[in-house]
């Protein structure tokens, strides 16, 4: 059964970084496009990273070009996003997904997006 579980989310002050993890099991991980998406209070769910499945294409939304990071370990099945300089507009529950191949796409419906995901919040 596949199954993606994220961890790392917190409750941080404005500044901060965070690094959020997703393990991944139940299928063949580095055969897969991975992504992160967040959705923030009132809005629609977003994809803010992606990675192929050999690590060497990322992708980033405009919004968060410079301040976060994916990476992908596959000896740990393990996804990342590194988020610096934490802001308020960051707030947001933030879910990993697996892509549909091993290239990343920007459209939604390509994903298997994890449920639950991990809140991340900013706040002084």
């Amino acid at each position: 059964q596949e199954q993606l579980t994220e961890s790392g989310g917190d409750l941080v002050q404005p500044g901060e970084s965070l690094r959020l993890s997703c393990v991944a099991s139940g299928f063949t991980f580095n055969h897969y496009a991975m992504g992160w998406f967040r959705q923030g209070p009132g809005k629609e769910r977003e994809l803010v990273a992606a990675i192929t499945w050999s690590g060497k294409m990322t992708y980033y939304a405009d919004s968060v070009k410079g301040r976060f990071t994916i990476s992908r370990d596959d000896g740990l099945t393990t996804l990342y996003l590194q988020i610096n300089t934490l802001e308020r507009q960051h707030t947001a529950l933030y879910s990993c997904a697996r892509s549909g191949g091993p290239m990343y796409t920007l459209s939604h419906y390509s994903y298997q997006v994890s449920d639950p995901g991990t809140q991340v919040t900013v706040a002084s």
